[in-house]
């Protein structure tokens, strides 16, 4: 019999949906002029494209021309932080969080290294950064701030329209303005995004988080924004991202979004009650886990547990031998060796830091699924923490503290 084959890592990249494909195809064989051409084949590119566009920024509650096509979430999150920066000049201060994507976490390190000053904003046991501790860094040169809409790992959502809020008074007296970067990839699909409740001046999505192709993201710039490039060539999508435009992409981008915002209810709903129906079994059947970040505060989908006395990547080869798929994090991130700079900033003690896992749900998980889960895991758990000589040490506790589980009531 053939293994079953169960996807969990949702929150790395999720299957495209069939119409989405099917929006697709016309592009690669029937459509295929250059965007960029005059003639009639270009023509047809640019129509799709721009009708695209449009899709999108109806979705943001934008308008088209603040809505840039790129190739990935993490190329428009260095085009926005970058770019606003070279355009003020000089040298200033940047606030983000510490908890944030790779994308953005590494970009800030980098700054720093070529005389930028940057200030991470701690997070509560949740997740969570305080609107007050952002109020309080705020310097005179302050220049960007650029705080995730939520977490890839934990999934926590930060108070984006509290911090717009308050961004937009400190900014009625100062001359220089301090413009607000948001990461959405995480909730694109999950959450209706508005631009303006939001008040951020910079969102950033990405397709594939919410079944669509993978190689195209969207970089929402607010009107009279000033942004420099970063890279150089033509004048595609108005000079900010040069290079000729992925029509089949971008058309699978707004179908996608699409779809996913129309679903949106129906979608929360279901993942939402498989992830609550995993935590609830392992937090029963299985000792020593901590559920990190917080269920009340998160995106529906993302739910991340830590496994004491055991190596996470350990458990994910395990579990993709039972034909599970998981992921210890960020996709990103895969290969490090190093703790969650995410779970760190929890204070999350070292040892359950290293048995931690990422569970994420799509549209296309079933009940089913998470039985099976179910019925390996506590398995997988055992036969990992008998290699561990701590866990033997402890085991005599938890024996006793659980043992009436296994007894059965007269």
């Amino acid at each position: 019999m053939e293994q079953r084959k169960i996807y969990l890592d949702n929150g790395a990249t999720t299957v495209v949906y069939p119409e989405v494909i099917k929006e697709m195809q016309k592009y690669f064989s029937d459509v295929y002029g250059n965007a960029s051409s005059l003639h009639y084949f270009g023509r047809q590119a640019k129509t799709a494209l721009e009708d695209a566009r449009s899709k999108v920024a109806l979705l943001l509650n934008a308008s088209p021309e603040e809505v840039f096509f790129t190739g990935c979430g993490t190329e428009s999150d260095n085009i926005a932080i970058s770019g606003i920066l070279n355009a003020y000049g000089k040298k200033g201060h940047i606030i983000t969080s510490s908890i944030e994507h790779h994308a953005v976490f590494y970009l800030c390190k980098h700054l720093e290294e070529t005389g930028y000053e940057v200030t991470y904003l701690s997070v509560d046991k949740d997740g969570v950064v305080s609107v007050e501790d952002f109020k309080k860094a705020v310097r005179d040169d302050t220049l960007l701030v650029t705080i995730m809409h939520a977490n890839n790992e934990i999934g926590s959502i930060q108070p984006i329209e509290a911090i717009a809020d308050e961004l937009k008074k400190i900014n009625e007296k100062r001359r220089d303005k301090i413009y607000f970067h948001t990461d959405a990839v995480q909730t694109a699909g999950k959450l209706r995004l508005d631009v303006k409740k939001l008040g951020v001046d910079l969102l950033v999505l990405s397709a594939h988080k919410f079944n669509g192709p993978k190689g195209i993201g969207a970089l929402y710039i607010k009107k009279g924004t000033n942004i420099f490039p970063i890279i150089f060539g033509g004048h595609h999508e108005r000079g900010l991202r040069p290079g000729t435009e992925n029509i089949p992409a971008a058309a699978g981008f707004a179908k996608a979004f699409e779809i996913s915002n129309a679903k949106i209810e129906g979608h929360n709903k279901c993942v939402f009650a498989l992830r609550e129906k995993l935590k609830k079994s392992i937090l029963d059947t299985i000792p020593e886990v901590v559920i990190n970040g917080s269920s009340g505060s998160s995106v529906s989908n993302i739910l991340n547990v830590s496994f004491n006395y055991i190596e996470g990547e350990a458990l994910l080869l395990m579990l993709d031998m039972k034909g599970i798929a998981v992921s210890t994090g960020s996709a990103c991130a895969s290969g490090s060796s190093e703790p969650s700079h995410v779970l760190s900033a929890l204070r999350i003690d070292p040892v359950s830091a290293q048995g931690a896992v990422r569970f994420s749900f799509g549209c296309y998980n079933t009940e089913e699924e998470v039985d099976y889960v179910l019925e390996i895991l506590p398995e997988v758990i055992r036969n990992l923490r008998s290699m561990s000589p701590v866990w033997h040490q402890k085991s005599k506790k938890y024996f006793k503290k659980y043992i009436h589980k296994f007894i059965a009531k007269p």
